[in-house]
């Protein structure tokens, strides 16, 4: 049993036990809390496929915060206008949260 849940704008496929890297949901969330996304659009159970319109009702995805703040990799942008003397060299880390799926309820 899978779905398709919505997580801050994001699509995610969610089985029972897979972990997700979601963006960082912020500094009230701690390890080992529990968390419930209720913006479920599809649900398949063993071939019976649920498509919501627009989400599919009662069905919720029930995770656990494993890491509240996990940092991705870091990537350099690095602009420069040729014979202008123009460069700029900055750096992101995009930040997530460590989220284990326990339950999908249909």
């Amino acid at each position: 049993m899978y779905a398709i849940v919505d997580i801050q704008g994001q699509q995610f496929k969610a089985e029972q036990g897979k972990t997700l890297f979601v963006h960082y949901l912020g500094d009230e969330k701690k390890a080992g809390d529990s968390v419930e996304f209720d913006k479920v659009l599809l649900v398949d159970a063993d071939g019976a496929v649920k498509v919501g319109a627009p989400t599919v009702e009662g069905a919720k995805v029930v995770c656990e915060v494993k890491t509240p703040l996990v940092k991705g990799e870091h990537v350099i942008v690095f602009k420069k206008r040729r014979r202008k003397g123009y460069r700029r060299l900055n750096g992101h880390r995009q930040q997530f949260t460590q989220l284990e799926i326990k339950e999908v309820i249909a």
